[in-house]
């Protein structure tokens, strides 16, 4: 039984060379994931591991307090790390050097007044004795000594084109600000390693204007020769505070947390692309089963007759299990070494598009990868052939014996639709009940996961009216070859079946997230355009908060009416924590549309709250009813002004931006609104890009650029999820190529039939691409209501979370997805197509 067993392998190889692909393409994707993944973690590891080799143990002030924050917010009662600190530590006998650190953003502009990166950083010079600081290796020039000078790590000086001696401008919080360029130099940071500017400043003035003058957000010891990171941890320990705030570590432990972090990120990324390659090995699956199917329906008598001479039910079985176990072998190798190249391929991709500064390493080819890969690519593809297996052992030989076509029982199909419209029916009431709010995520999930489920179980079922559907309009404007064509797409249900199952599976997905996309969007749009009625919205194209400088020089620029700070901030209201919106309420009404439902926003400007109807009815008040409130200078209490209708721009909790001064909130300030006298006008717009002092990261965005930001973000999301689910529809695509192929042969001799009767080669060209063309749309149909279904219910699960969330249906894209489907089922029939037309008449007919 083995040996035939490797004859029927041997014998068939065409008619399996596409299940041998879909188990490679899964088999690869998994295998490639884990080798990228190990890679990318490891070389990542490698890099920051570094960054700790200058220093034996760092103390860091937990709640150091930014420049321009109040040094209360962060708390006033805690104890800093100062100069004094840090000559105590210097002083101790295990301390070869002390050093205070200093960090915080800062960007910087290159020749044409455009910012290098966005995550640029800056920090201190701080050099020992021997005037040099072990971070940082100067390779031209000097640090910075005094206030006014800076130093730019190489590869950010060589980007921009800058030269020691050269005026840099630089900026912090506020205005930017020109400095001279002392000095160039290398580091290990694993920040600027990845691409992104630092900038040096003088101790004094880092402190000056990323934190507080006379602070430092950490401090960096070295120890002496023959003291340990642990002696030198219980000699810190002795003169440091003991307070909350600061914390204490040895280089050993920060490379640990280190590494713990990145091993965690790369986890979920790992986690994300391997749900991907499952999606590709799930398609694979109904692939495997469908040609297991049709290869026992063509083999039936050959089985028979082993059945007849004495081979057992268990040998039969075995017989078609070995033969899935050799091609699963055979496809999860070859997977295997395509994934490793898959991972090399990528790693070089990231590297590429850091240009070059992404860290890299040797590829990591652990034996878990191996493991995985082929026990996934074995394992599925046995599994996938194990019920046809059974079904070829079942089969009584004498009835095999006197015919090839053994149809499914009567009894078979009713079990199987039945149990389909209880697992669809059950898995309905749980997306719909989550769509209402009720069992959340969990239930959401389930409720996916049991209709896709069982409605691949009903699909044999719906196959015969829904296809019967298209078949007067086949008929009508292809003749013979359009009515053979939907004859043969509902003939076999069950293969018809597996077939589309492969592609409603991708098209599910596919079609799920871009009716979410489209409905985020919509809702974006909708508050964008109702909710703003600021010309101009500006703020910092790293999205840190606005300084009150460049806030309050926005408000007097030329050709402005009305200005007003968009703050945000999180208080205590009543029994709950709450986001809090700000505007000035002198131009609240000018700049935004509010929707007050009740109350006035003039309330504003009288001290009073404005909240969402969802607010006010959870805290059970109205206009007029007293809140209390926590600030950090004391509890207080508030009136409600106003009720307003939910808006995504706006936090659920409205107040003047005065108020939260007075009781010393620290806002962040994400844009400033801004009305101009003539509406949008270019002359508007510079007169704001000035305002900030030709501040490199100043934005100034209409709110058509607002719209595009937005749509942007979820297009390139959408991108990437769809380019990670092109591994499943390849694998779909081949499914259809499979069983088209595989159905040429089946019916080798009623295509010579058709041939001797007079249908010419070009009319079975047509019938197959048809049949094809048919079976895909019919894939396609299911998958695009599913998905629109699962993206409605996504939508009101979440409708409690995101204000005005409607589904929104992007009709062209549906459309271009079935067209697109259609040209799939095209493509697939292209080689049956032909290998059919070109079949010898006599010999078909011959053909047993």
């Amino acid at each position: 039984m083995y040996r035939t067993a490797l004859r029927n392998v041997l014998a068939h190889k065409g008619r399996l060379l596409m299940t041998m692909l879909a188990v490679l393409l899964g088999t690869a994707f998994v295998a490639g994931t884990l080798v990228f993944s190990d890679t990318f973690g490891s070389a990542l590891k490698n890099s920051y591991s570094k960054s700790y080799d200058h220093l034996s143990v760092r103390i860091d002030d937990n709640n150091a307090a930014p420049a321009g924050i109040a040094d209360e917010n962060t708390g006033a009662d805690d104890p800093h790390l100062t100069a004094a600190t840090v000559s105590k530590l210097a002083a101790l006998p295990g301390v070869a050097q002390a050093r205070g650190v200093v960090n915080g953003f800062t960007a910087v502009a290159d020749r044409s007044g455009k910012s290098i990166g966005q995550d640029s950083m800056g920090g201190n010079f701080a050099p020992g004795a021997d005037g040099q600081d072990a971070r940082y290796q100067m390779v031209q020039g000097q640090g910075p000594q005094h206030s006014g000078e800076i130093a730019l790590d190489k590869a950010s000086a060589d980007k921009a084109g800058y030269h020691v001696g050269d005026t840099v401008r630089v900026a912090v919080t506020g205005p930017a600000m020109d400095a001279k360029l002392t000095g160039i130099f290398t580091t290990d940071d694993p920040g600027v390693s990845s691409g992104n500017p630092l900038t040096l400043f003088d101790t004094a003035s880092a402190q000056r204007l990323l934190l507080q003058p006379g602070q430092f957000d950490a401090i960096e010891l070295v120890a002496a020769g023959g003291t340990s990171q642990a002696t030198l941890v219980g000699e810190a320990q002795q003169v440091l505070p003991n307070a909350h705030n600061i914390t204490l570590k040895s280089a050993d432990q920060l490379v640990a947390d280190q590494q713990q972090m990145i091993q965690e990120g790369t986890k979920s990324m790992r986690t994300m692309l391997l749900a991907f390659a499952g999606i590709s090995l799930f398609v694979g699956i109904f692939i495997i089963a469908n040609t297991f199917t049709m290869l026992v329906a063509q083999r039936t008598r050959e089985l028979a007759l082993l059945r007849a001479i004495g081979a057992s039910r268990k040998q039969v079985t075995r017989s078609v299990l070995v033969e899935a176990l050799l091609i699963g072998t055979v496809a999860a190798v070859a997977g295997l070494l395509a994934g490793i190249g898959i991972g090399a391929g990528l790693q070089s991709l990231i590297g590429s598009l850091g240009n070059g500064s992404t860290p890299t390493g040797p590829l990591i080819i652990s034996p878990t990868t191996v493991v995985a890969a082929l026990a996934t690519g074995i394992v599925v593809t046995v599994l996938s052939a194990l019920l046809p297996a059974r079904r070829a052992a079942r089969i009584a030989p004498v009835a095999a014996m006197s015919s090839a076509d053994q149809p499914a029982s009567q009894k078979s199909l009713v079990v199987r639709n039945t149990i389909g419209a209880v697992i669809t029916a059950g898995g309905l009431a749980l997306i719909i009940g989550a769509s209402q709010g009720t069992g959340g995520n969990s239930a959401l999930a389930g409720g996916a996961a049991g209709s896709l489920i069982g409605i691949f179980i009903l699909t044999p079922l719906l196959s015969r009216p829904l296809i019967a559907l298209v078949g007067p309009l086949l008929a009508a404007l292809f003749g013979v070859s359009g009515k053979l064509a939907r004859q043969n797409a509902v003939r076999n249900p069950r293969r018809t079946a597996a077939t589309a199952s492969a592609l409603t599976i991708g098209l599910t997905l596919v079609s799920a997230l871009t009716v979410l996309g489209a409905s985020f969007n919509g809702m974006l749009d909708r508050e964008v355009t109702n909710g703003m009625k600021a010309d101009y919205a500006v703020g910092l194209s790293n999205g840190l908060s606005v300084s009150p400088d460049i806030a309050t020089r926005v408000a007097q620029a030329p050709g402005v009416t009305a200005a007003s700070p968009l703050t945000e901030s999180h208080l205590k209201i009543g029994d709950s924590h709450r986001g809090v919106s700000g505007l000035d309420a002198a131009h609240a009404a000018q700049v935004m549309n509010l929707g007050v439902t009740s109350g006035s926003v003039d309330a504003l400007g009288q001290g009073k709250l404005l909240i969402t109807a969802d607010v006010a009815k959870s805290m059970n008040v109205g206009v007029g009813s007293t809140v209390p409130a926590v600030f950090p200078d004391g509890p207080a209490s508030l009136t409600v002004g106003g009720i307003f209708t939910d808006n995504a721009l706006l936090k659920s909790v409205v107040v003047d931006n005065a108020v939260l001064t007075a009781h010393h909130v620290q806002s962040n300030t994400n844009v400033v609104l801004v009305k101009g006298t003539g509406g949008e006008s270019q002359s508007l717009r510079q007169a704001l890009v000035a305002a900030g002092g030709d501040n490199p990261l100043i934005d100034v965005q209409t709110k058509q650029d607002l719209k595009n930001k937005v749509s942007s973000v979820i297009a390139f999301a959408l991108n990437m999820l769809y380019g990670l689910l092109a591994m499943s529809i390849v694998v779909a695509v081949l499914g259809v190529i499979n069983t088209m192929a595989m159905s040429v042969f089946e019916r080798k001799r009623e295509i010579g039939m058709l041939r001797a009767i007079g249908l010419d080669r070009r009319a079975v060209k047509r019938m197959v691409r048809l049949e094809s063309v048919v079976i895909s749309l019919f894939g396609a149909v299911l998958g695009l209501v599913l998905g629109c279904f699962l993206a409605w219910a996504v939508n009101g699960s979440l409708k409690d979370s995101v204000a005005n969330l409607t589904t929104v249906l992007p009709w062209g894209q549906l459309l271009v997805f079935l067209g697109l489907s259609a040209v799939v089922g095209l493509v697939a029939a292209f080689w049956p197509s032909r290998r059919a037309a070109k079949l010898d008449i006599l010999d078909s007919i011959k053909a047993a």
